[in-house]
């Protein structure tokens, strides 16, 4: 069942206790404002919230965090954000984001023990909590089985091959290149990268950039490129090959490739000043349910950030997703933690111009 009609059979099953919860509820679901990737407005993903309010809130989406980031300086209001773990800490030190008051998070103790230790990506040393890990995945090499061969596909290096110029796309995201970029002259913490190592990874760059038929911002749009055959190679996230895999495209996701994959974990943080806290706690709560984990590894591909409901979830499907051992997960990868934020803003401008063609 396609992604609308969910929707369209989850909209019909809550008709009726929706209609009871508007009338019992003074709070306009809209009044709510998640800043998030497209995607994620999904109701499945929060279904206690529409139960609870009637209706869905407002989404206002993003084509990667920097542009989230900057958006939000400039003045847009909105309660919730979705940014990933690379950015946290960037985010917090500009003062955009508030501590969480997790007393009102339903699920907070359930949340996976192994991401919520990493370095900034929860809590704080004075103990303060920021930010709530909600989804964790892959970037990786997908490609076109009927037009790439597996030995082709062997090495991430095949996206600067002049075979396939027009033939590629990757995201329009400066953390998801540079995790590219670094995999490829064979560096996976890229906290520590030298003045060297950032040279021959914008190289490398520019090398894909001959190659790149768009820049994917959109899920989409992305899907029905490499659906209609216009794309061949796509550095993207686990979403695209099990939503293209479930639609019969011959599509093929290498975790192993030479060089290896990177992997990232994002998550939900309350912003600075947010209008209505109340709502955005509800919302937390809602996402952190355990009984969202199912749904996101079957639909999305993604792993959900609480263990209680990853643990209940079918074993064969986490398994073959990849999700059965976090510590193999996180085997042979670039985690994308966050990097000093002098090297931030050089990736930044540099691919500016590397999209550019300069």
């Amino acid at each position: 069942m396609n992604r609308l009609l969910r929707r369209l059979a989850f909209a019909a099953a809550c008709a009726i206790p929706a209609i009871s919860a508007a009338l019992a509820v003074a709070a306009d679901p809209k009044d709510l404002i998640v800043l998030d990737w497209s995607g994620y407005e999904d109701p499945l993903l929060h279904p206690a919230y529409t139960a609870k309010y009637g209706g869905e809130p407002s989404f206002s989406f993003f084509g990667d965090e920097d542009e989230a980031f900057e958006k939000v300086r400039a003045g847009f209001k909105a309660d919730v954000g979705h940014p990933c773990s690379q950015s946290v800490v960037k985010w917090r030190d500009a003062g955009i984001i508030q501590p969480l008051d997790t007393s009102r998070i339903a699920g907070w103790a359930d949340l996976n023990p192994d991401i919520m230790k990493m370095k900034d990506l929860a809590t704080t040393a004075d103990g303060k909590a920021w930010f709530m890990p909600f989804d964790w995945g892959n970037t990786s090499l997908l490609y076109r089985t009927d037009h790439v061969t597996t030995d082709e596909a062997k090495s991430l290096k095949i996206f600067a091959d002049p075979k396939f110029e027009g033939r590629v796309t990757i995201g329009d995201n400066v953390d998801d290149a540079y995790a590219l970029a670094s995999l490829v002259i064979g560096l996976k913490d890229w906290t520590k990268m030298t003045d060297d190592q950032f040279r021959q990874a914008s190289d490398f760059l520019r090398q894909v950039h001959k190659n790149v038929r768009f820049y994917w911002t959109d899920d989409t749009d992305l899907n029905q490129a490499v659906s209609s055959g216009e794309v061949d190679l796509v550095w993207g996230w686990n979403e695209t090959f099990v939503t293209l895999k479930g639609q019969g495209v011959p599509i093929a996701m290498n975790r192993d490739t030479d060089e290896g994959l990177s992997t990232w974990v994002c998550g939900y943080v309350l912003l600075k000043d947010a209008p209505h806290p109340d709502q955005a706690y509800d919302f937390f709560s809602a996402v952190n349910a355990p009984e969202v984990s199912s749904y996101m590894v079957t639909t999305f591909g993604y792993g959900h950030g609480n263990a209680a409901g990853m643990t209940a979830t079918d074993h064969t499907l986490l398994s073959e997703r990849g999700f059965d051992n976090l510590d193999k997960f996180l085997d042979k990868t670039l985690f994308q933690q966050p990097v000093p934020p002098e090297l931030k803003q050089r990736m930044v401008e540099e691919f500016e111009k590397i999209k550019a063609g300069y």
